[in-house]
């Protein structure tokens, strides 16, 4: 029994699942350190299941007797870790993968996922993101992922914090388009008068906005500033009713470069959708925006592309730590989208500031402080709006010179890394010279909302 003991004791643990986020605690895996991701999938149809397989390289950070992936629905069919079968178990949306060989800390693995994919999957959120996941279209599909439906897509480690490169590559029929986030490494015409697309992002990528659709699209290429490639993706039905908004992104390219430095990314661009989603989406380097965002005026048209390519800056290429951090992401978006409609005269920033001031309170009793959000109403007035008044403040408390060092400095040191909402407090009072602590975690995180400096 001694002997028996002492084995058990030195073997390599099994995978814990689930980081403990304190939204959703039961998203992401610890134990490893995923360093790529390679997807492969064989497009049909609309609404047509798929072969697919998920190539999902790490790091063991622990030793591992089983480790967990986040994976929803689909049809299994096989899983090897370096090349060798491994045993599997579903429960929930967790796939807990037993190797044939224990896994050592800090030994570096490759687990292939190979499955059926169905390309209907969604779920249902009763917030601003009412449904995420699979979105078909009537010739093909858009995803998205937001807040954490990847898992319906592919096998992954799927919180924001977790994010890591990617590589996609889709085959389709020949009359067929397919874009995802990345740059375009190659199209080659296959057997069965099909066509196989191989997209690259170096960049680290987190899981709920990695960017695929697959439709009848017209893509456009130009150039931005500083020599950007870009990249619109619109329906080839559309292409004439968004054609005056799709050719303002290098100007608000060079409007967001001037406040908050060089834009992260090797490329950008837009893609218009077949959907009538309430909501676009940041996907990384190709923001989705649905068809009737370009569809209607001038100022509501403008606003949803600035907020969608503040977030490449502000949630993609520093990402949030914990969902609790939205508010760094979602704030931001909407902070330049509002600063960039008073510079265009559309609205008037202190009197909208004002306005939003008014409903504060009420918001922080329904959705929770800034900082402090609740479920299911993730993604609320509070998250939006009700950041940005944070922002405000302290833009009033240091000045516009200062807070727009604080700004740049956060986008450079946090680049390709995810960080809190004590880091941002942190470098705020670093960069300002002055302890902001108090002032923020107030603002942030108190149940009544603090007087507004300046008024």
């Amino acid at each position: 029994m001694a002997l028996a003991l002492a084995l058990i004791l030195i073997a390599p643990p099994a995978h814990a699942a689930g980081l403990g986020d304190p939204i959703f605690p039961n998203d992401g895996n610890t134990g490893y350190r995923v360093t790529h991701y390679a997807l492969d999938f064989a497009w049909q149809a609309t609404k047509k299941p798929f072969e697919a397989t998920a190539t999902v390289e790490a790091e063991a950070t622990q030793g591992l007797s089983s480790f967990t992936l986040d994976f929803a629905g689909n049809q299994l069919r096989e899983v090897t870790v370096d090349g060798a079968a491994a045993t599997t178990k579903r429960t929930g949306d967790k796939l807990t993968v037993t190797p044939a060989k224990a896994l050592a800390a800090q030994q570096r693995f490759t687990a292939t996922v190979r499955y059926t994919a169905d390309p209907t999957l969604q779920r249902r959120r009763s917030d601003a993101i009412s449904v995420y996941g699979w979105i078909p279209t009537p010739d093909g599909t858009v995803v998205y992922p937001q807040p954490n439906g990847a898992r319906l897509i592919f096998p992954n480690n799927d919180h924001p914090s977790q994010k890591a490169p990617i590589s996609i590559t889709i085959s389709t029929p020949a009359d067929i388009t397919a874009v995802a986030t990345g740059t375009l490494k190659s199209r080659t015409a296959i057997a069965g008068n099909r066509v196989r697309w191989s997209y690259d992002s170096p960049q680290p990528v987190a899981t709920q906005l990695v960017g695929l659709a697959i439709g009848k699209f017209t893509v456009t290429n130009g150039t931005g500033p500083n020599g950007l490639p870009l990249r619109d993706v619109v329906p080839t039905d559309l292409v004439q009713q968004v054609e005056k908004y799709r050719t303002r992104t290098p100007g608000h390219l060079e409007w967001m470069e001037k406040r908050v430095g060089k834009y992260p990314f090797d490329n950008y661009g837009i893609l218009v959708a077949h959907t009538d989603l309430g909501v676009a989406l940041e996907t990384q380097t190709l923001s989705m925006f649905p068809e009737g965002d370009l569809a209607g005026s001038e100022s509501s048209a403008e606003k949803d592309m600035i907020h969608e390519l503040a977030h490449q800056w502000f949630g993609n290429s520093v990402t949030v730590r914990q969902w609790s951090d939205l508010w760094l992401s979602e704030g931001h978006a909407q902070f330049y989208q509002r600063l960039f409609a008073a510079e265009k005269g559309w609205e008037n920033l202190e009197s909208k500031m004002r306005e939003i001031y008014s409903q504060h309170d009420s918001w922080r009793s329904t959705y929770g402080p800034p900082a402090k959000p609740t479920e299911p109403k993730l993604f609320s007035r509070m998250v939006y709006d009700g950041s940005v008044l944070v922002l405000y403040a302290l833009r009033q408390k240091v000045g516009a010179a200062t807070f727009e060092k604080i700004e740049r400095a956060w986008v450079a040191q946090y680049r390709d890394k995810a960080a809190s909402t004590a880091d941002y407090i942190a470098l705020a009072s670093r960069e300002s010279g002055t302890d902001l602590t108090a002032f923020l975690r107030a603002w942030l995180y108190d149940a009544k909302t603090p007087p507004m400096p300046g008024w």
